[in-house]
């Protein structure tokens, strides 16, 4: 992509390490980096490496002689602000106001047109304090945008949330977010299938791996839009900056969908997970009864699986949204079945779910790993488009949901 100049403003995180390692790359791919770090962040990584990293000189003191507007210049010179590592006090700091050092002066005086991203790094049990989460919340309302934190374990010992984004993602969401697209959205995507318990090890599932989902989740990152993708545990993750999160059963992506939904403002929703119409009532064999999910069933007969039918998470998708002009994509799977056929299918999902586009295909139809033979409806009767690959179907996604979804709150 073209040279764009980053602002990079660093705290005192011993995560400020891998910070160093994601200006390194953006520098070698061309952009133009000025860094700000906090007294904190110095004790971490030196004055030298910053200059020797960036070739610019390291901006830290908000009084230094002949830098008293600096904050207001860098605001004025950067394409792009992004603060990695951000850790809780910086968080706090920033979503309260301050500005008695330079980080919190050159968020004050952000044109706020221009981007402004947060990498955090914390403990798990910072992250997980309601003043940061407060934090996070406020920040995001104001149009600050998060690279998600990582899981696993952190220089404390602890294992959980909290870890920093990996240089190279950290990379990728600063490309993304530079790419700028006529307009920006915030996109909810589902993937992969469901799977319903049937005792502690078996479950009843399906044959979606999430491809397509990640594909899409990918394009639309890549384009510079923000994307959370809620996936199964065992589907294809992104490999671009989009937030990811998991799960394993009906169950959990009702709760996830009803919780991210409510929570954050989206402009859209792709609906592409493959999610079980039936769950499992209870279990008879051997003569006993048996709850669905706990121990394991015997194996000496036959079990006798008592279904139940799942509600369509499609249809309640716009009602728990904060967007009520939330744009729906939904998708219908057909195996086989002949055009009249599909077609009432995706007639009878419109009819249901109120969705704005419908991506249908068959089963049959599919040769290969990457071929995604598919089309587009629209639910206001225009003609339907044919997409033969995952690529061009999140290509043509991308465009019609700038054209469907409503004015978001999320500025470009």
């Amino acid at each position: 992509m073209s040279r764009s100049n980053i602002a990079f403003v660093l705290t005192g995180s011993v995560a400020a390490y891998k910070a160093c390692e994601a200006i390194s790359r953006l520098v070698q791919r061309g952009h133009q980096v000025r860094t700000v770090a906090s007294a904190s962040a110095l004790r971490f990584v030196g004055a030298a490496t910053l200059e020797g990293l960036t070739g610019e000189r390291v901006l830290s003191d908000l009084f230094e002689p002949g830098s008293a507007l600096e904050h207001i210049n860098l605001g004025r010179w950067a394409d792009l602000v992004v603060v990695c590592p951000a850790t809780a006090n910086t968080l706090n700091r920033l979503s309260a106001g301050l500005a008695d050092d330079l980080a919190g002066a050159l968020f004050l005086a952000h044109d706020r047109k221009k981007p402004f991203l947060v990498a955090p790094a914390m403990n798990p049990n910072m992250w997980a304090h309601p003043a940061t989460r407060a934090s996070v919340a406020r920040l995001t309302d104001w149009g600050v945008r998060f690279i998600a934190v990582g899981r696993g374990r952190t220089a404390c010992g602890e294992v959980g949330d909290g870890r920093l984004a990996e240089p190279g993602a950290i990379v990728a969401e600063v490309e993304a977010t530079l790419s700028r697209p006529a307009r920006r959205l915030r996109v909810l995507v589902t993937s992969g299938g469901t799977s319903e318990p049937v005792d502690g090890v078996r479950v009843l599932s399906n044959t979606s791996t999430g491809r397509t989902g990640a594909r899409i989740a990918d394009h639309l990152s890549q384009a510079g839009h923000e994307v959370v993708l809620l996936r199964s545990a065992s589907s294809i993750p992104a490999e671009g900056p989009a937030r990811q999160e998991t799960f394993v059963s009906f169950s959990d992506l009702d709760q996830a969908l009803g919780r991210v939904l409510g929570a954050e403002r989206f402009d859209a929703v792709v609906h592409g997970a493959a999610v079980s119409d039936f769950g499992i009532a209870q279990i008879e064999v051997a003569g006993g009864v048996y709850a669905p999910g706990t121990g394991k069933l015997p194996s000496t007969g036959a079990p006798a699986l008592h279904l139940k039918l799942h509600p369509k998470l499609v249809d309640g998708l716009r009602a728990r949204s904060a967007n009520p002009g939330l744009a729906v994509v939904a998708f219908k799977l057909t195996r086989g079945a002949g055009s009249d056929e599909a077609r009432a299918a995706v007639e009878d999902l419109f009819g249901h779910s109120g969705a704005d586009l419908v991506v249908h295909n068959d089963l049959s139809e599919r040769s290969g790993s990457e071929a995604f033979p598919s089309t587009l409806h629209f639910r206001d009767g225009r003609p339907s488009l044919a997409c033969p690959t995952r690529t061009e179907l999140a290509s043509e996604l991308e465009r019609l949901l700038v054209e469907f979804a409503a004015p978001s709150s999320v500025p470009t």
